[in-house]
């Protein structure tokens, strides 16, 4: 067996590197997560953070704005993943210059976890969000850095506890909204799952300058056989309200922040169908569950089952 890769992760203790993380540890890659000052003192973080130690992950004090630091813990790894939030997006082109300084990566893979953002069709303000990312794709390739994309999709977290309903807290019992016609097919992948095949991707030459996109068939759900499957479950027909394009284009330009983006996001999905309206064609991309049979992912099916 060949040694596994060190693996660095910056935004580890974020919604998704969280589960990148463990996912690193748990598989038994020497991680790292770059951890800032103010998130080791922060009571909302410090479950997550005992969590890696009691994992054995090494806590690396930093941030994308000391050079220095970053630049110490580059060469320290093999890999570099990135799972910064929103806000710091922009900001990735610190993490290529140090590992273009550093000189010694094997892979980056840079902060995506959604859509392909070189294949949507979005509104502002997710427009702009991912082209941000593509920016950062761009950058990545020009200074000749390995890396592999990975277009998780949704994540199942986020969306399938409420079906997708902005403002609830539970799966609908009587009505439905539905963005567009309700036939375009989306993604729904767990978070433990995304986590498990990005890592299974760091040290695969199969991935190397390519897109993993997460896309099992399985969890590759139109809105409304998801209602249908939901309805099925809690022995139930809900009203269906469908929400035509024109109305949906108007929602997002009067929503305020967050609302606006998640609308828009959802436009590209749930109308645009940008999570499955192309082919994946091996001169770019990968499908996880195809590569890794092995992995035992979750259902959206099992999934909806603890809400029933």
């Amino acid at each position: 067996m060949a040694e596994k890769s060190k693996v660095l992760v910056i935004g580890g203790t974020g919604y998704i590197g969280k589960f990148i993380v463990e996912a690193s540890a748990k598989s038994g890659h020497p991680t790292f997560a770059l951890v800032r000052e103010s998130t080791l003192s922060s009571p909302a973080k410090a479950g997550i953070v005992e969590g890696f130690k009691s994992l054995g992950v090494n806590l690396v004090h930093g941030d994308i704005y000391d050079q220095e630091s970053l630049l110490s813990v580059i060469k320290q790894v093999d890999v570099v993943i990135s799972a910064v939030g929103q806000a710091q997006l922009a900001d990735q082109d610190r993490i290529v210059v140090a590992i273009k300084a550093a000189g010694n990566i094997k892979r980056f893979l840079p902060s995506e976890f959604g859509n392909d953002v070189d294949r949507v069709h979005a509104v502002d303000p997710a427009k702009t969000a991912f082209a941000i990312k593509a920016k950062i794709r761009r950058l990545v390739e020009a200074e000749g850095i390995p890396y592999t994309y990975v277009a998780s999709n949704f994540f199942a977290g986020y969306f399938l506890p409420t079906l997708s309903q902005p403002g609830a807290t539970a799966p609908p019992r009587d009505k439905v909204v539905i963005l567009g016609d309700g036939n375009v097919k989306a993604v729904f992948n767990k978070e433990d799952d995304i986590g498990t095949y990005t890592i299974k991707a760091v040290d695969d030459p199969r991935t190397l300058n390519k897109i993993l996109y997460i896309k099992p068939p399985a969890n590759t759900y139109s809105f409304n056989d998801l209602v249908s499957l939901w309805e099925r479950k809690i022995g139930k027909t809900l009203e269906r309200v469908y929400v035509p394009e024109e109305q949906v284009l108007k929602n997002i330009q009067e929503a305020a922040v967050p609302l606006n983006v998640i609308l828009a996001i959802s436009h590209s999905v749930f109308v645009k169908g940008d999570q499955t309206n192309f082919e994946i064609e091996p001169s770019f991309g990968v499908e996880a569950s195809e590569l890794y049979p092995d992995v035992k992912y979750t259902t959206v099916d099992q999934y909806l089952d603890q809400f029933v």
